[in-house]
Parts: structure tokens; sequence; C-alpha cells
């Protein structure tokens, strides 16, 4: 239910009070809630900086008088029990405390050793085991053989690495690209001496050994052009005319032919050779070590001799290179947007959840968790259904920290669904839910302690509530209100009638579009029969229109001045008529009960207007007897400070 709010709360830009006065200082109470200092300056900051025109602190008191003075006329409706805005709210909340709630330090150590990949490259051998666990063992047992020299780690990889491409090859992988592999694999590469093996490794693509086999200073980035005459496939007779034809290519390149037009004429490489070739900038490591190794040891505008690889034959031409780019903000942005798809997502938030566990004594009841579990085993049907149910309103205490406790009752609306098992499995469940819970608990405190201890979190926080608050309760009075009541809507219209004028006539009807003559007529007879005048209640007549009528009828209510509309210019203004639409539905149309006249009749004439105006008068009113209504005072002697405060900048 995301509305336009009064107070823009999602802002970007947090305006922490810097006055000499005291932000606690109370400046207003309305409706027996006092107002500080600091949210008054917070929110009249932000006022000014949306405004053309800044607003002072004289003007902007009465307008923030009356915000307050809406909001306690929503609290005294009810509108704060609201389940859907509730509900808004406290999702807005969660979203708030995140960046709060979260060691920063974290996030940017692993931002900086992500960075500092890209200044190494690593080249990499690996032996890799299915994702189940029971090769996790397997993967453990030949690392101690490969480390004890029972056998050599290109052996072991032939006989048993899961990925047969590297296998056949002793495990070689290749260079490792930064952000391109999963997480683990890429920190253990990294990690990992050179002739050393890793510890195994999980990616959550399978087990991996990984042994790092070279490091260097990164290469950076190379920007380059390839022509691809395609070998695989291909019989030992095709061969050697594909060899003819690329020594062919390469000696009009060497004679001065243009590349990226040889390229789009002959290369292979069918997503390159519409770009003349062009493949962009890559990284040491992202092509297959052929043709690696030729781009990275070519000179800029330097071109090579036809070469191979598993692909076909290849001629480049190295057109720029470029060092490792520097950790900027575009660069961390793409590190962040990595780390929220992997293992390093939660880091920064766990170690806060971590580090407040420590500081609030949080502990679970070791004891009453064997206790539970003597219970399920002596019990007859052990962790059943029953059991479950029993636990589920057992009010013992399993953890506490210095602000709280947790239940054994709340801990299992964290246990997953009841399922036979033994009593220790149990307790296992028992224990894994109530850390869990302990954590949210430490954490609901210090997401409720921030309203305490941080005004920008705390601004923000009571600016959404009153926001939303605002909204529903503007909207029941003001908005929704002058659009529903048409009764009152005309009354304002007929009392305020002269404001509302034209510089020239409009004509004024209904149009009939039909899908054919004959039910153009029927429809203008049966109007007549249900409504001998412009009716009062368009919606109704419209609605009884379609009844009658459905897809063979369409209305369209209409004011308008000459040369606004074709249509009505040709049935009240001695118009030419319109070309027909020969896609159009319509294969007739006319007007019924339409006038020319000099000014509006009703407010319907000038709905936006008359309701806009409506709008202004029924907040005025409105504002009026909340004053009357609810009791509100200025602490003058403050708001006096700040006037001083203000008129010195």
């Amino acid at each position: 239910m995301k509305k336009h709010l009064f107070a823009a709360a999602a802002a970007a830009v947090c305006f922490t009070a810097a006055s000499a006065v005291d932000p606690a200082a109370v400046l207003m109470t309305v409706d027996g809630h006092d107002v500080t200092v600091g949210e008054f300056e917070y929110l009249f900051k932000k006022n000014n900086t949306q405004q053309q025109t800044p607003q002072s602190l004289d003007e902007y008191l009465q307008m923030f008088i009356d915000y307050k003075l809406k909001v306690a006329d929503a609290e005294h409706a009810g509108l704060q029990d609201s389940p859907e805005l509730m509900k808004e709210f406290n999702s807005f909340r969660a979203d708030l405390a995140l960046p709060y709630l979260r060691i920063q330090a974290v996030e940017d150590s692993l931002v900086e050793e992500s960075y500092n990949h890209r200044l190494a490259d690593v080249e990499v051998s690996h032996i890799m085991f299915p994702f189940e666990i029971q090769f996790k063992h397997t993967a453990d047992s030949i690392r101690g053989l490969i480390e004890s020299g029972q056998i050599t780690f290109e052996d072991a990889a032939r006989q048993y690495s899961y990925d047969k491409r590297t296998g056949a090859n002793g495990g070689k992988m290749g260079w490792v690209v930064p952000g391109r592999f999963p997480w683990p694999f890429e920190k253990a590469a990294y990690d990992t001496p050179v002739g050393q093996l890793s510890d195994v490794v999980n990616s959550r693509l399978g087990f991996h050994i990984i042994r790092t086999e070279q490091r260097q200073p990164s290469k950076g980035e190379v920007e380059a052009s390839h022509i691809l005459l395609m070998t695989r496939g291909l019989s030992d007779d095709q061969l050697p005319a594909v060899k003819e034809r690329i020594d062919s290519i390469y000696t009009a390149l060497q004679n001065g032919a243009d590349f990226a037009d040889l390229a789009g004429r002959f290369s292979q490489d069918p997503g390159s050779a519409r770009q003349g070739g062009s493949l962009g900038w890559f990284k040491h490591g992202q092509m297959v070590a052929e043709f690696d190794s030729v781009a990275f040891a070519l000179n800029d505008g330097e071109l090579s001799a036809p070469f191979t690889t598993a692909f076909g034959w290849h001629i480049i031409k190295r057109t720029g290179h470029r060092g490792v780019e520097p950790l900027n903000d575009d660069v961390r942005k793409v590190i962040l947007a990595q780390m929220k798809n992997d293992e390093r997502a939660g880091a920064a938030a766990d170690a806060f959840v971590k580090r407040a566990l420590v500081q609030h004594n949080a502990k679970i009841d070791k004891d009453a968790i064997a206790r539970i579990e003597a219970m399920i085993a002596a019990a007859p049907g052990g962790y059943d259904s029953t059991m479950v149910a029993q636990l589920k309103n057992d009010p013992t205490v399993v953890a506490s920290f210095d602000k709280g406790k947790v239940t054994l009752s709340q801990v299992m609306d964290r246990v997953p669904g009841t399922r036979a098992t033994s009593a220790a499995n149990a307790a296992n469940l028992i224990t894994s839910a109530t850390e869990s819970a302990l954590s949210g608990a430490v954490l609901d405190y210090e997401r409720a302690m921030l309203a305490q201890t941080n005004p920008d979190y705390r601004n923000l926080l009571n600016e959404y509530r009153d926001g939303i608050l605002l909204y529903e309760v503007a909207n029941q009075n003001v908005w929704q209100r002058a659009t529903e009541d048409l009764e009152g809507l005309a009354k304002y219209f007929m009392a305020n009638k002269a404001n509302y004028k034209w510089d020239q006539p409009k004509f004024k009807s209904y149009i009939f579009f039909a899908s054919s003559d004959s039910v153009l007529n029927l429809a203008k007879e049966y109007a007549d029969s249900i409504s001998p005048a412009i009716p009062t209640d368009p919606t109704a007549f419209t609605q009884a229109m379609r009844t009658r009528f459905g897809k063979d009828l369409k209305i369209e209510r209409v004011i308008a001045a000459k040369g606004e509309n074709p249509i009505t210019d040709y049935l009240a203004f001695d118009g030419s008529k319109p070309d027909a639409d020969k896609k159009s539905r319509w294969a007739a149309y006319s007007a019924w009960h339409g006038c020319v006249i000099d000014a509006p009749e009703e407010a319907a004439d000038v709905r936006g207007a008359a309701i806009t105006d409506y709008q202004a008068a029924l907040e005025k009113e409105w504002v009026k007897k909340l004053r009357k209504k609810y009791k509100f005072k200025v602490n003058d002697k403050v708001f006096k400070q700040l006037k001083q405060e203000e008129s010195a900048k």
C-alpha cells in the first residue's frame, strides 16, 4: 500500500539537527504528545529543501501544528490499529533499520578483499566431487593421500574428478577470473600459497581440492578483435582448406585490408563478426588458454599470425590495454552486487548479531534443553504431535539475555513441522531453533533501541508513521470525500459559481458510439426513457446504458470548445465530418442532449477544478475544527530561541 505521503519518509538525505537549542527540549505539546526541537527542526529543514521559496519558522510552525493535529485525529480514529497500515509501517521499519544493524567494517573488509583479488592473476588446478555430504569424506581422504605422497595430484584428478574436462588434463583449470567463480572457490584459490593444497572447499556446486599453480601481478584487461574459421567437426581432409583460407586472410591484412571488413565477411564467430570482429575488453583467464596467451602477448595495434584453439583458426588484432581499475564507487557497486548473491550477503549483519549476543550476555539454558530431551524420551509417543502441542504451550525459559528471555513456546514457532525422530534429534532441532530465537530477540531489542539512540532513524521512523496515518485520515476527510460527496460538491459549486468562467462557449453533451445505426437509435430512445434530461448522476446513467447495450455501445461525456475535438466540432460548430477510422468498431455516433453553453452550469462541467477547490475548502474547515477539538501549546521561550538561532545564520 505504498502511497504519496505528506512527509516523504523515504528521502535519501538525513537532516540531523545541529542546533544550539537542546534537540530533546519540548517545543510544543499537541493532544498530550510532546514534540521535541529535534523532530521539528528535522522536518523544517527537510521541508525547506523541497520548496522553491523556503518558509520562515513562523510560517512553518502553523503548518506543523496543523500536521500534528491531523495525526492526532487519525489516532483518535484508531487508524494506528489498522492491520494494513501497521504491516506497511513494520515493513518500512525493518528496512530502515537494516543499515544500522550491521558492522560496516566487515563489509568494507570483504569489499577490499574482493578488490585485492583483481590485483593478482592466479592459476589453479582442482579436483571436483559431487555436492553430496558423503563426497566430503571422499574428498578429505583423497586430499590426505595427495599430502602423504601416496598419489599425485594429477593422477587423483584423472581418476576421481567429476570435472572431466580439467580432470583429463591432470586437474589444470587455468587462470581464475575474480567474480566469475563461487566465492568460496575464489577465496581458497587466492588464499592458498603457490604449490600447496587448499582445504576441501564447498562451492555449492561441489567439493573441491584446489592447488595454486602460479601467482603474478594482474595483467589487467585487453581490447581485441578476432577472425575465426571453425575447424570443430571437420574431417582431416577438410582442414587444409581452412588453413589455406586463414592464410589468405592474414596476407590480405598484412597488405592493408580492413580488419573489421574481413571479419564481417569471413569470421565464423557470428557474435563478434557483426561487430567487425570486436570482442571488447576481457580479463586474463576469460578466454581459452591459447587465445588468452596470444592476446596478452601482443602490443596494442599488433596483428597475430594465424593460430589454433579447440574452436579453429584465429587471427587477433589487439586494439588496447588497461590496468586494474581503482577501487572507486562504480567498482564497489559491482563487488557489492556480487556479494549480495553469495555467502558474503549477510556477513555484516551476522557480525552485528554475534557482537550483540556477547554484549547482552546471551546464553542458552543447556540444563533446560536436557530436561526437555529427557521429557521427550520418557513420553510414550516420543516426539509426536501430542508432544509438539505440549511443547508449544510450555512457558519454560530456554534462553535469556540481559534485557529479555526466550520461552520454549516461542522457540517452537521456529521448529520445522512435526516428524517422527529420536529425542536427541528433537533436542538438536529445538537447540537450533533456540539459537535462532535468541538471535531474533536480541536483534529486536537492538532495533527497538535505535529509536532512542539514533536521531536520524527516529526522525525518519516518526515521519513515516505520521505520514501513513496522515494520508488515511486526510483521504477520509478531504480527498476521497470531495470525489464521493456529489451533493456537497454541487452545493459548493453553486455557492461559488461566479468563480468558474470560460474564455469561449463549449459544447456539452453525451456522445453515443454504436456498432450500427439501429443500435444508435435504440440507445437514444432508451436513454430518453430513463433520463428525459441530462442525468444528475452520470455514473448511474452510464452503468444503466452499459447494462442494456453491453459492448455494442460506448458513451463519452464531453465538454469541448471549438477546435478542441474534431467530433464535437462536426456535431456543434459546423465542422467537417471526421474521416471514419476503418479499424474502429463504432460505425455510428451522435450527440444526446447536446447544447452549447457560455459558462459552466454544474460541478461536472469543471469537475477537476471544482473538486480541487472543494478539497481546499474541506481541508480549511477540517483544520478549523481540529484547532478547536484538540489542545495544543507552543513553548514560546524555546521557539524564540530557535528563531534567534535561525536569524543568526
